[in-house]
């Protein structure tokens, strides 16, 4: 019987992670921070991405004065890797990183 636990998973390489997409590498992360149950992973991306300060906002409330809907579909969006624009370098660093840490 072979493990399949997190004590069975070899690390990849800079190298190989380097290779990979952004995208390839934010679902691999998210689903390893998801795994983990790492909530600060999470807010640690969410600080890079540019609409960054209108997260700060959505607090929930109806009364809010916070982002509009466009301002936090856009902050989605760029969440879930469908925007990263000048962000993706220092994303895809973060996300290696993650890797190799955990």
């Amino acid at each position: 019987m072979t493990e399949s636990g997190p004590e069975s998973r070899t690390t990849p390489t800079f190298a190989e992670l380097d290779a990979l997409s952004t995208e390839e590498l934010r679902e691999r992360a998210f689903a390893l921070a998801r795994e983990r149950r790492d909530i600060g992973f999470f807010w640690s991306v969410i600080r890079h991405l540019p609409n960054a300060d209108e997260a700060a906002a959505l607090d929930g409330s109806p009364n809010a004065a916070g982002p509009t809907v466009d301002e936090a579909v856009a902050l989605w969006r760029e969440f879930t890797g469908h925007g990263y624009e000048e962000t993706a370098p220092l994303l895809r660093a973060a996300f290696i990183d993650y890797l190799q840490q955990h």
